[in-house]
């Protein structure tokens, strides 16, 4: 599995799932119950990742729809 966005904005997380979804790419968003450590005030970021086979079709995907400066870059 590879990271293709790291975000604090759950809206923004459940947005690009939605995207991942209709394109029926499989997705796992991981750090989405740290707020039970963070008090839910919002500290730490979510991660979705995509597997090796569906990362480059994910990456395009968010392109076009107007998320590139979304994508995680490592050392980003």
């Amino acid at each position: 599995m590879r990271e293709l966005v790291r975000n604090k904005d759950a809206v923004l997380i459940t947005g690009i799932e939605a995207l991942l979804n209709g394109a029926d790419i499989k997705h796992m968003v991981v750090d989405r119950n740290m707020s039970v450590l963070e008090g839910s005030i919002g500290v730490f970021p979510r991660r979705i990742l995509v597997g090796e086979e569906e990362f480059d079709a994910a990456r395009r995907l968010l392109e076009e729809a107007g998320f590139a400066r979304e994508l995680w870059q490592d050392g980003r």
